[in-house]
């Protein structure tokens, strides 16, 4: 079980990475092939469009089939096969259409591991356990920072993508091997077995669901693509200089992973673990509206603190997980994660025409992302106002 999760966990990394690569690739696409800010922003948010609408039938495949044929057969068919369509791509629609590929191969690995967490440990260090393997997957973003504009520079774009897809098969076929499904999960005498509406019908996860549809998508927005254009747009930075800051953001999301997942233990609570994290992170980001264009040193300070204070997901997903009934283990966390993904892939949809209108006839460079950051500091208050209404659960 041991080999399984950490081969899940390595997979998961690789999922990190696909979401978060394309900020440094932003410039030599541009060049190459006239993938634009705007055409990035779609083939970023089709990634977590696809893979926020694989959450149900991975739902479904965990609690049915198990996560060991379900993560290696998706993440075999879709991470490897759509990287190597990236690898060929000749124009934006064709790296839309891998992305969204990619996004389908990724969408069970982390639920997978979840998903075993949840029928084999106890209840009480859910969160730390997420939190870890989530800590651990962000350094994803860490290679998908410096060491990816690295590659792209010295090896070529296209050589770096085609290398990508031989690891992706490689990792599916150890998953194959490795992973092991967890014990089935016994049903009382006539209990029923319920679905996603049974969920759903739990009124105290409706004030979940707002703070987990909005509490990712800044970081990942940011993190994931819009930081490469507004640090080249602003302050001129190169894929080298680029990769500098957004690897300083990476490492703050993965000292965020870690430091909440045990922080509800420590604390007491979830609820206001939650509420104060994410109002911090929305305070970092009027930081960002007001000074869009004060210093680097300033800008990566906000980035990295919008990555540390916005990396909540994991005691979001214990806060909700608490109200699940055992047998809905998989559905339920596949539900929540929909709702994190979802919003992302939203954000990153929406995201793409609030520049475009800002930037027309602006003078200044600034102001299109000044836009930006409004546009995902605003939500996020609104779904902090939802939460102070949730009924606060630790196990």
């Amino acid at each position: 079980m041991r080999a399984g999760i950490v081969t899940l966990v390595v997979a998961y990394v690789l999922s990190q990475f696909y979401r978060a690569f394309l900020a440094v690739m932003a410039p030599v696409l541009n060049a190459d092939i006239g993938a634009t800010p705007g055409d990035l922003s779609q083939a970023s948010g089709l990634w977590f469009a696809v893979f926020a609408a694989m959450q149900i039938p991975v739902g479904w495949l965990l609690d049915n089939v198990g996560p060991k044929k379900t993560a290696s057969v998706l993440f075999g068919i879709g991470a490897a096969g759509g990287a190597a369509l990236f690898a060929v791509a000749e124009g934006p629609g064709a790296v839309k259409l891998a992305m969204a590929l990619i996004g389908v191969g990724c969408s069970p690995v982390l639920m997978a591991s979840y998903f075993t967490f949840a029928r084999v440990f106890e209840p009480r260090v859910f969160g730390t356990l997420a939190g870890v393997v989530l800590g651990t997957g962000t350094f994803g973003n860490v290679v998908a920072s410096y060491p990816m504009a690295w590659a792209v520079e010295n090896m070529g774009w296209r050589e770096t993508m085609w290398g990508l897809a031989v690891l992706s098969l490689v990792i599916a076929l150890v998953m194959a091997v490795l992973v092991k499904d967890p014990p089935a999960f016994e049903h009382e005498p006539g209990q029923k077995k319920g679905s996603v509406l049974t969920l759903l019908a739990i009124p105290a996860l409706w004030f979940i669901f707002p703070i987990q549809i909005v509490n990712y998508a800044p970081a990942a927005g940011l993190r994931g693509l819009w930081a490469g254009p507004y640090l080249e747009d602003v302050f001129g930075m190169t894929a080298n200089g680029i990769g500098v800051v957004t690897l300083v953001m990476a490492f703050a999301m993965i000292a965020g992973n870690f430091l909440y997942g045990p922080a509800d233990r420590l604390f007491g609570t979830r609820k206001w673990v939650i509420f104060v994290g994410n109002a911090l992170a929305a305070l970092c980001l009027f930081g960002l509206w007001a000074f869009p264009d004060n210093s680097v040193v300033t800008t990566t300070l906000f980035l990295a603190a919008v990555g540390l204070f916005g990396a909540s997901f994991p005691l979001i997903m214990a806060h909700a997980r608490a109200f699940f009934p055992p047998h809905l283990a998989g559905a339920g966390m596949t539900l929540i994660n929909l709702m994190g993904i979802g919003g992302v892939s939203l954000f990153q949809f929406l995201s793409g025409g609030v520049y475009g209108r800002a930037k027309e006839g602006a003078t200044d460079p600034a102001a299109p992302y000044e836009s930006l950051f409004l546009f995902f500091a605003i939500p996020l208050l609104v779904g902090l106002a939802i939460y102070l209404f949730s009924r606060d659960r630790t196990d």
